[in-house]
């Protein structure tokens, strides 16, 4: 339950379970009239997530870890929407009845950045929505004006809270910097709206709230659900259920949230609703019959049959949502009908639902799984070939244990062509990267054979000499393929073939690709070979300054090699300017006498820069880039040349940090105090860890990617290190970024000007400037 998550309780039945888990940067949740769960988002490029029952969304992983199920291999992103700045908070679908027609159900959100709210079109994408900005229905020059939540009243106005403050950021609110006196709210309704005269619901009468439920505002049709619940009227569900067949529209959906909350939905009413004429009853019919994980035989042969013949894609997505929820009897012969809807491979989120429901049933009742695809006709299915083949191989696969690693060697049995079988086998591979595969039962290692062994990659990871031979002569060759090159080193460094070393070294010293050289310095990381060391210390000068980085990377990794890297600053080869201070920091790690002297007489004690140290800076650049303007195509070389290795703008620059492009790069000062310091703020999913492992090297990095057996490290340099749980002897959090500090002291006055104009631009330039 911790971290990012949508989650119900009922008050009542003392029952509470996780709905939905993750959702990005969530804040605030809305239930629209039909009943589908949303929150807004702080982040850029969307409004929001749309969660469906058992869903498993993107969120801050690092902050809050992964996800709960390591077997989940993939997850849902936010509601598409174009390009927009950070961010909108929460909001609403309008569905008060007293505004013009043509805002019923238009998104309205809170921006406390912009000082604003927001209105978007909202349009099917599938089973979901996505949004498009219309206007801005509240705006204003006051910059003070900081809307933070937004409800639609009984009286059908939109009502926003202002928090009413000068800046909103943490640091502002750490820093008591609040206004606590001018908070107000501001109200958005029809030209000549009236006030509603007071009222009580609880005073009126059954047949009164009944007419209630098709109120055009939302408020009043909840909130009787509510008093009609509470009423426990003995014949009242009876009552509801026999309307609820001749009933259409938003009367009949609340006609059946109160059946159910009247305890009226027996097996009769349950098997008539799946037939009901209104999409949104079958759908939450579906829901509501499986909500407790248990189906009576009849309702469970007739989930069968509409899983078979429903037209609507929105059922077929609550059908696979509920039937993880059932027992496997029941579940995965609901998920064989959904399986044969071609149309539904491309849905938001048909394809993953499928895949948990089945995934559910793997551990338990792993033969009825792999008997699922007996069926040689489900092959076929888009569904199945384009989403299902390769991640129930992987399951079973990383999961390990002799019967899933035997249920591997069924599937490939089972495949009736080469396709198929690549597949599966490209499942197996990915569930293997970063282990060995020793020790597999003989059926498995029988049905690979079968089937080719699989690609050169699988059959190096068997220690197959013929691949070590071919992967060899790939990655010596200059006019080889690139992506296999790199692929082949990162393989021969995990399962430690010694005598490549020699090659590696004899690569990294090539004028060959500046990557391919990078990916092999790297990958040395795995021989502790004292040869390496000296080698590398050896080229150092004579690397160009993008592999300088990757080279003095792996030489802090382990005690031996970086005492030889300061054994050549001693000795004057090295130039002590070269190495950064973040460097050193990790090279101190070792907790070694003769690095820490060495440390010490060339470079002094290692520390950061204390806070009015930094703030100074922050002042100083600020002058700097005020004194004089800047010029943003300079600006792009240099963003280029050092920032765009790690950060992407405008779709440019290097994948390791986070996007900038949709940062609030207008704020020169929040933009500064990232820059000098950049362990001030560490955004979600980049925070900066150190591994040690079992045999002596010490990392350093964000995690890339894990799960229950392998962490995959990247470190500040682009490189990828991809490590067994088992070999890591301390994995944790420190509290400073992989991005160093003091990149700006090299600069003239004029480059930082030149580089802030570039960072500030609000588009891209023109090429060829």
């Amino acid at each position: 339950s911790l971290g990012q998550c949508i989650w119900r309780y009922h008050p009542e039945l003392r029952k509470y379970e996780i709905f939905a888990e993750g959702g990005g940067n969530s804040f605030g949740v809305e239930i629209d009239k039909r009943g589908r769960v949303f929150s807004g988002h702080n982040g850029g490029n969307t409004r929001g997530f749309h969660y469906v029952q058992g869903g498993y969304y993107r969120k801050g992983f690092e902050k809050h870890g992964d996800l709960s199920n390591p077997y989940a291999f993939g997850y849902f992103e936010a509601i598409k929407h174009h390009n927009v700045p950070r961010f909108t908070h929460t909001f609403i679908f309008y569905d008060g009845g007293a505004l013009p027609a043509h805002y019923n159900g238009q998104l309205f959100g809170v921006g406390p950045l912009q000082s604003h709210v927001v209105r978007s079109e909202v349009s099917p994408d599938g089973s979901s929505i996505k949004t498009k900005d219309i206007d801005h229905p509240l705006t204003t020059k006051d910059t003070w004006c900081r809307p933070v939540d937004i409800q639609v009243g009984p009286d059908g106005a939109i009502y926003v809270a202002d928090l009413y403050e000068q800046r909103i950021d943490h640091a502002s609110h750490y820093q008591g910097r609040i206004d606590r006196e001018r908070g107000r709210v501001w109200r958005i309704s029809a030209k000549g709206a009236k006030g509603l005269a007071p009222f009580d619901l609880t005073q009126k009468s059954t047949a009164e709230l009944l007419d209630l439920l098709n109120h055009p505002n939302k408020w009043f049709r909840e909130t009787t659900l509510v008093v009609l619940a509470d009423r426990r009227e003995p014949q009242l569900g009876s009552q509801l259920t026999t309307q609820l067949k001749q009933l259409s529209g938003t009367k009949a959906l609340n006609v059946l949230w109160a059946a159910y909350q009247l305890g009226a939905l027996d097996e009769a009413t349950t098997l008539a609703a799946l037939d009901h004429a209104e999409t949104d009853v079958r759908r939450w019919t579906v829901e509501l019959a499986c909500d407790n994980g248990q189906v009576t035989s009849e309702v469970a042969k007739k989930l069968e049959r509409i899983a078979r013949d429903e037209p609507q894609v929105e059922v077929r997505s609550q059908l696979a949502a509920s039937a993880r929820r059932l027992p496997a009897a029941d579940a995965l012969p609901i998920v064989r009908q959904l399986l044969t809807h071609d149309v539904d491979a491309q849905d938001v989120f048909v394809p993953n639902l499928l895949w948990w429901a089945i995934e559910s049933k793997a551990g338990s009742d792993r033969d009825r799984v792999v008997g699922l695809l007996a069926e040689r006709e489900l092959w076929q299915r888009p569904l199945v070939s384009g989403h299902l083949l390769e991640r129930t191989m992987r399951r079973f696969a990383a999961s390990g244990s002799r019967q899933d690693l035997l249920a591997c060697a069924k599937l490939l049995e089972q495949s009736p062509d080469a396709a198929s079988a690549e597949l599966l086998l490209k499942g197996f591979e990915k569930a293997y990267e970063g282990r060995s595969l020793t020790g597999l039962p003989d059926e498995l290692i029988a049905a690979l054979g079968k089937v080719g062994g699989g690609s050169v990659a699988l059959r190096l990871r068997q220690n197959d000499s013929a691949a070590v031979a071919e992967a060899l002569q790939t990655v010596a060759n200059p006019k080889g393929k690139k992506s296999e090159r790199l692929q082949y080193i990162q393989i021969l460094s995990e399962i430690g073939q010694n005598p490549v070393v020699a090659e590696i070294l004899k690569l990294a010293g090539s004028n060959d690709d500046v990557d391919v050289r990078a990916t092999a310095i790297s990958s040395l990381q795995a021989f502790d070979d004292p040869q390496i060391g000296r080698s590398i210390v050896g080229l150092h000068n004579q690397l160009p300054i993008e592999l300088r980085d990757v080279a003095q990377s792996l030489l802090s990794s382990r005690k031996a090699w970086s005492r030889d890297l300061l054994e050549a600053v001693d000795a004057g080869t090295i130039e002590p300017r070269t190495i950064s201070q973040d460097l050193l920091r990790k090279i101190l790690f070792h907790r070694d006498e003769r690095i820490a002297a060495l440390v010490k007489k060339h470079f002094g004690e290692i520390q950061g820069a204390t806070s009015a140290e930094l703030y100074a800076l922050v002042e100083k650049f600020k002058a700097t880039i005020a004194a004089s303007s800047g010029n943003p195509y300079n600006g792009r070389k240099l963003y280029q040349a050092n920032c765009g290795k790690c950060h992407v703008l405008f779709n440019e620059g290097g994948r390791i940090g986070p996007d900038l492009t949709s940062f609030k790069r207008d704020d020169l000062h929040v933009m500064l105090v990232n820059v000098v310091n950049p362990s001030a703020q560490i955004r979600e999913g980049y925070e900066n860890y150190i591994v040690i492992t079992n045999d002596g090297r010490t990392l350093n990095g964000f995690i890339a990617e894990q799960d229950a057996r392998v962490v995959v490290l990247r470190s500040v340099d682009g490189q990828t290190t991809i490590l067994q749980r088992s070999d890591i002897e301390e994995l944790s959090a420190v509290p400073r970024s992989i991005m160093p500090e003091g990149i700006l002291k090299d600069y003239t006055e004029q480059q930082v000007r030149d580089l802030f104009a570039y960072l500030r631009s609000t588009q891209p330039l023109a090429a060829g400037r």
